[in-house]
């Protein structure tokens, strides 16, 4: 008898998510119920939890109540983005049932859209498209002010996890020197050295920041920090505009010190009034960082990967496991950030 996978995804579709031949392979090794591209009823999800061994959803929620008696629970995967409220955690801590995040999933196609910005912002790609619609380009002009080749340049990533150790493989070819800020990541890591904020802001010409949304990284790039960038740096926000104080940046860079080039602002959507839309000195995305087709099929693949893994007695996973220690911080920022919740 084949284990029970409850699958509710919506908001994000089955196709999305899953390549064909994966979804196969899933519905191979377990017994799926859901998988549509609406919402489950939640009386149905109730129905099958006792039964169930995986709860795959969008923002799974849980009461300790259901986790005691949800006894075959084996783990909990969102496929969202990011830990939410509405499950509890120390109930599937105590439980032993294990609480995984599809954020890993997004690392190649945030990764490409990082490298991309990176690329346009220091070539100037932006800028001239819109000189050109004024008549106002520069012909084989050299523009020192700003523009800068990627290559042997100094790259700082306030925050190393998967998707800035991505970025790092996707820009092997250009030989940079590249730094990092992150108390958290493997410091042993090969090809980046690790050092402090004021060290990082001041000798990068291009600043990444993908940390991950937190209490400990509200505001991690100040005012301070950003009043110590070198002139001409770009920098480049992928993560969440939590983690930076987004209002010195925008100042920083209609003063022509530096540029910026976000996918994620402080609310969102942009209101249309709002004064970073005739900035001068910025890329703007409108968060869609991931937002390519069959970019988020790699979480697919990894639920394939992770559920496999549980029902072998294997302890490797691709999914992210929630820590103890910090989800409770990383639930109360996402719940604080005015933001579209959809990756």
């Amino acid at each position: 008898m084949k284990p029970l996978l409850i699958l509710d995804q919506h908001f994000r579709k089955v196709e999305e998510l899953f390549r064909p031949q994966t979804f196969d392979a899933l519905c191979g090794l377990c017994d799926v119920k859901g998988g549509r591209n609406w919402p489950m009823p939640r009386q149905n999800i109730d129905d099958l939890l006792p039964d169930a061994a995986f709860y795959v959803a969008a923002r799974p929620e849980l009461t300790a109540t259901q986790v005691t008696a949800a006894t075959r629970l084996r783990a909990t995967i969102e496929v969202s983005g990011a830990f939410r409220d509405g499950l509890d955690y120390e109930a599937c801590f105590a439980r032993g049932v294990e609480i995984l995040s599809s954020s890993p999933g997004f690392r190649s196609s945030v990764a490409e859209m990082t490298l991309a910005m990176i690329l346009a912002g220091g070539r100037g790609l932006v800028a001239e498209h819109e000189a050109f619609r004024r008549g106002a380009e520069r012909w084989l002009d050299d523009r020192e002010e700003s523009d800068f080749s990627l290559f042997g340049q100094t790259i700082g990533f306030l925050g190393y996890g998967q998707i800035s150790r991505e970025t790092h493989r996707l820009m092997a070819p250009f030989a940079p020197r590249v730094l990092a800020f992150d108390p958290y990541a493997d410091h042993s890591a090969e090809g980046v050295t690790f050092c402090d904020l004021e060290t990082l802001v001041s000798e990068s010409r291009v600043v990444v920041v993908a940390a991950v949304p937190s209490e400990d990284t509200r505001g991690l790039l100040s005012a301070d920090l950003i009043a110590r960038l070198r002139p001409g740096a770009l920098v480049v926000l992928v993560s969440r505009a939590w983690c930076a104080d987004f209002d010195a940046l925008v100042r920083a860079a209609q003063k022509g010190r530096i540029c910026v080039a976000t996918d994620v602002f402080p609310e969102e959507p942009l209101s249309a009034n709002d004064p970073i839309r005739q900035a001068r000195n910025v890329i703007l995305s409108p968060h869609r960082a991931a937002a390519v087709p069959e970019g988020r099929q790699l979480i697919g693949d990894m639920i394939l990967h992770d559920v496999t893994a549980i029902l072998e007695g294997r302890p490797e996973r691709q999914l992210k496991a929630a820590d103890p220690d910090q989800v409770q911080s990383l639930v109360r920022a996402q719940n604080s950030i005015k933001a579209i919740p959809n990756t």
